[in-house]
Formats: structure tokens, C-alpha cells, sequence
């Protein structure tokens, strides 16, 4: 290859990396703690007092009950059928807001029930837990504030800009591939090393970053997409006898929901249809009108699931007959099963927990590639002091926009971690002192971010990246320490789960302290003894470059 057009490939490949680096980072981050969206729910579920959860038998009377005094939960409804800290009652359901989607089954709930040992149905308002939720939806629109179409399609810019660093990534490599892919050439030639391990760290995870960046532009502009197909390849039609059409054509039609078949039947139909799925909840949807449907959500470890909280298929919650099964894992059709592979690709919802602690960590290290690539641009433009001149050993000042961008990419990246950190731990500390959980978590996540962002370019990059770490390492360490105090002194109102998903998330979290740690000790090393000729160093500078 000629030498003309690797230039070309590597300037697109830092222009673009730059421009996108520090938006990935924190989709990645925030990516990588997602994958334990579960296990992080059950460590911040707070215990519900004198929890019983209705026996699966008399969950039948709980749902007649409940549906005869509160009608608006006919609409749509959950029951549960596994026991876990962050299940709060046998069934809940939502009072929706305006633009809600109808068949959401992740969107937090508002109210639960459950029948008290007289056999009447509690029904309690419940604020629920969010911050699974919250951490995906950083991930989902890379950290944006709203949750929304323009968010989703800035996402898809971004990832279609990674794309790009990916290719030009691997033209750059290519005509030394087989010299440096594996080489790590560890010595006092810093900016070298981090090349190295850069370049090893990009190729080995090469297939997982393509498949992230072409994923994530398809569910960014998956609602365009639909729209042009349907205009293009179906002129506009509409399908024919849906389950809307079918309550249009029967208006008149209502039943009675006290003859819908029990959960356990319907669980009983579905395990008969599919024995390896495993059911974890049901989804009522319009139990009054002619289309009622129940989903039957589950996993089938064998089989490749949509996302990671598995699949489901439908039924008639009154005859008990199978409505849909494109969306069950291990009965999709071929078109269905291409779609859920492109899912389940992204989001690591196949192989067990083996495969999302892979993903956790490829998670990470794609952050790692980001970050590192924002010093390689920093330190390939580090000034150093004319050799004979006076002041030799002085150290240099850097160049104003390369001040700029180390403050951004410090403050961008600390800020995400030590603003997604406090804010798992602000899940135990805040129920009870405020009404709205999900608006708490964007207050101290985005409230640390800003002020990490501005203490950076109040400090300098060098000094804040100490102290960000160090709080990095406080604010990741208070996770197990949370815990820790709630065994140890009850009355202080927050609680410790003993579960293993529960115990992870700790010992995750005390790992991930330490490391920080040790990171803040080495930079400390780093500004204050390393060569004064960069923009890690605290030196008093005195020989100053032109911007």
C-alpha cells in the first residue's frame, strides 16, 4: 500500500477517533456495567416489609381482585414468577405517562399487590428501582440526558464515525500486521508501549467492535429503516386482523377476566410447547377486550435470545392457544432469528454468564481504546524543549489546545466513572429522602460529571486526574462498604442482600476500587516525577511553547 494513502487512512482514523473518542468511552463504560443490569437491580432493591409473595396457585384470585377494584390495571399488567430481592410483589403494573409505548415490559412500574393472609388484595404505589435502567439508557444514548429519537440518531452518528475508526484503524496496521500485532515493547519509550498495546488491544477485539458499531447504527435508525421498508417493499400497506384490528372489529365484546386460565396453567402450556424455556414473568395486555394477550417472558439457555431478559410467546390468556412464537428463543423463523442474532450479538444475551463477563471485560477494554487513544493524540503533539537553549531542563509548557483536549478527555472519562459509581451507591442512600428515584440518579450522576468536567479545567489535567481517581476509588469502593455498614449498623436505614447476584456486584465493586487506587498512585508517580516535558507533569513551567 502506498505510503500517500496510509497517511490519508491514519488522519482519518485520529480525526475521527478524537471527535468520537470521549462520547464512546462513556457508552462503552456504562455498556459494560449494563450487562449486570439484573444483578445491579438486585443489590439496590430495597426490602419490602413482611414480604410474602402470593403463592403461584392463588395468584389467580390475587389478579380477579385486584382487576375488579382498580380497572385501569386491565390495560396491561405483570405477574412474576420467580422470587428474587428486586421482585417486589406477585403482580404489579404501571400507570402509564403520554407517549408510552403499550408493550414495554421493562418501563418501571408504579403500583404492586399482593393478597394479605386474609386473602385480600394489597395494593400498594411503588417507586421501583431504576438504576439498571438508568445506566442502560447512558449507554443507549451515549450519555445524553433524554431518552429519545434525536438522542438515538446522535448514537448512530457516533457509531457510524466508530465504524470508520475501525476500518481506518486496521488500513493503518496493515502493512506492519504481522510485525506489531503482538509486540509490547515495554521500556522507558512510554508513547511507544501505548501504541502497542493500543494496536493489540483494537485487532483482538476487532470482530466484537464490528459487530457494536454496525448493531448500533441499525438501532439507531431502526424506525427510519421500517419506514422505508414498509414504504418501499410493502407501498404503505398494513397488516391485516392484528390483535388492534380484532378489538376495533369487536368493540362491543368485553370478558371477564375471572375465566382466564390460572398462571400456572398457562405456564404449564407454554413449558409443554417449549421444555427447555425457562419463564420468568407473564405480561398481561387488554384482559377485558376481544384481543386479550399474556406474554410469557423467558430464557432458553440453548437457544439464542432477543436480549438479555430472554424472549416470549404469546397466548390467549383464556383459551391457553399459542398466538405468536417468532420472538420465543429456539422458535423464531428465519427472518426473526436474524434480527434476534444482531441483538443478541450486541448485547451479550447468549452463552450464559460466561459470555457476559467476556463482554464486561471487552466492554471495558473498548473504553480503554478510546481513552488511550485520546493520549496517543495528546503526547504525538508533546513539546519539547529546544536542546542548547537555555532553560534545558526547565519544564516546557504545552500548547493551549492540547491543554484543552487532556482536560476534556480527564474530565469526560473520570467524570462518567465517578458519576456512574456514586450514583449505584446513591441507590441504597436515597430511597426515602426523595419522590423520584430516576430523576435522583441523573441529579448525581450528571451533577458529578459537570463538576468533575470543571474541576479539570480549573486544575489542570495532570493534577485532576489524581484526584478524580482517588475519588474514583472512594466512590467505587463505597459499593462493598455500603453493604458493609447496613450489616454492621441496621438503624442506619439502608440494607445488604445475601444472594450471589447481590455478593458480585460488591466484590466487583472492591476490585474495581482497588484498581482505581492503584491508577491514582501511578499517575501521582507519573505528574510529579516523570518528564516535565508533558502535559502529565506538575513542575512549575517556565519555558512556554506557542499555542
Amino acid at each position: 500500500m502506498k505510503t500517500e494513502y496510509v497517511r490519508i487512512y491514519k488522519s482519518v482514523h485520529t480525526w475521527v477517533g478524537i471527535f468520537s473518542g470521549m462520547v464512546l468511552f462513556i457508552a462503552f463504560y456504562a455498556g459494560a456495567l449494563s450487562i449486570f443490569k439484573e444483578p445491579l437491580n438486585r443489590w439496590a432493591a430495597p426490602p419490602t416489609q413482611a414480604r410474602h409473595l402470593t403463592p403461584l396457585a392463588d395468584t389467580q384470585g390475587l389478579i380477579t381482585q385486584t382487576l375488579a377494584s382498580n380497572p385501569s390495571a386491565a390495560k396491561g399488567f405483570v405477574v412474576y414468577l420467580d422470587d428474587a430481592e428486586h421482585i417486589p410483589a406477585r403482580m404489579a403494573w404501571r400507570v402509564r405517562g403520554p407517549g408510552d409505548r403499550e408493550d414495554n415490559a421493562s418501563a418501571p412500574i408504579t403500583h404492586v399487590t399482593d393478597l394479605d393472609p386474609q386473602g385480600n388484595a394489597q395494593v400498594e404505589s411503588f417507586q421501583g428501582n431504576r438504576l439498571g435502567s438508568f445506566i442502560d439508557h447512558l449507554h443507549r444514548v451515549v450519555g445524553l440526558p433524554f431518552d429519545n429519537d434525536m438522542s438515538r440518531w446522535v448514537m448512530g452518528v457516533f457509531a457510524t464515525l466508530y465504524a470508520m475508526a475501525l476500518i481506518s484503524g486496521v488500513v493503518i496496521l496493515l502493512p506492519s500486521l504481522a510485525k506489531d500485532l503482538f509486540a509490547l515493547r515495554i521500556g522507558k519509550n512510554l508513547k511507544r508501549m501505548l501504541i502497542d498495546a493500543h494496536n493489540v488491544v483494537g485487532v483482538v477485539s476487532l470482530p466484537f467492535h464490528i459487530v457494536i458499531a454496525v448493531t448500533a447504527v441499525v438501532f439507531a435508525y431502526n424506525d427510519p429503516i421500517y419506514k422505508i421498508q414498509d414504504w418501499s417493499i410493502h407501498a404503505g400497506a398494513k397488516p391485516t386482523n392484528g390483535p388492534r384490528e380484532r378489538v376495533a372489529t369487536n368493540a362491543a365484546i368485553s370478558r371477564d377476566p375471572a375465566q382466564m386460565m390460572s398462571p400456572q396453567a398457562l405456564v404449564d402450556k407454554v413449558k409443554a410447547f417449549s421444555p427447555s424455556f425457562e419463564p420468568s414473568f407473564l405480561q398481561y395486555r387488554r384482559v377485558v377486550d376481544a384481543g386479550a394477550e399474556v406474554r410469557v417472558w423467558g430464557k432458553d439457555a440453548a437457544a439464542i435470545m432477543p436480549r438479555p431478559r430472554g424472549g416470549f410467546v404469546s397466548l390467549d390468556p383464556y383459551t391457553g392457544k399459542i398466538t405468536g412464537s417468532d420472538r420465543m428463543p429456539g422458535k423464531q423463523d428465519g427472518p426473526a432469528l436474524i434480527i434476534h442474532s444482531l441483538f443478541a450479538l450486541h448485547m451479550g444475551a447468549f452463552g450464559g454468564v460466561a459470555v457476559q463477563w467476556m463482554y464486561f471485560l471487552l466492554g471495558l477494554a473498548g473504553a480503554w481504546l478510546f481513552y488511550s487513544g485520546n493520549l496517543l493524540w495528546l503526547e504525538s503533539r508533546r513539546v519539547k524543549p529546544v536542546r542548547g537553549a537555555p532553560g534545558i531542563d526547565a519544564p516546557v509548557l504545552q500548547k493551549r489546545h492540547v491543554q484543552i483536549m487532556a482536560n476534556a478527555s480527564v474530565g469526560v472519562s473520570l467524570g462518567c466513572v465517578c458519576g456512574l459509581s456514586l450514583s449505584i451507591v446513591a441507590a441504597k442512600w436515597l430511597p426515602g429522602q426523595v419522590q423520584n428515584m430516576g430523576a435522583a440518579h441523573q441529579w448525581v450522576y450528571y451533577g458529578m460529571f459537570f463538576a468533575a468536567l470543571g474541576w479539570t479545567f480549573w486544575r489542570g489535567a495532570a493534577r485532576a486526574a489524581m484526584h478524580l481517581l482517588c475519588l474514583a476509588a472512594a466512590f467505587t469502593l463505597a459499593i462493598p462498604a455500603t453493604s458493609l455498614l447496613a450489616c454492621l449498623l441496621p438503624g442506619l436505614g439502608i440494607w445488604a442482600h445475601g444472594s450471589a447476584a447481590s455478593l458480585s456486584v460488591d466484590a466487583v465493586g472492591l476490585v474495581g476500587g482497588l484498581g482505581f487506587a492503584w491508577l491514582a498512585l501511578v499517575t501521582r508517580q507519573r505528574i510529579y516525577f516523570g518528564p516535565s516535558d508533558s502535559i502529565w507533569s506538575v513542575k512549575p513551567r517556565v519555558c512556554a511553547a506557542r499555542v
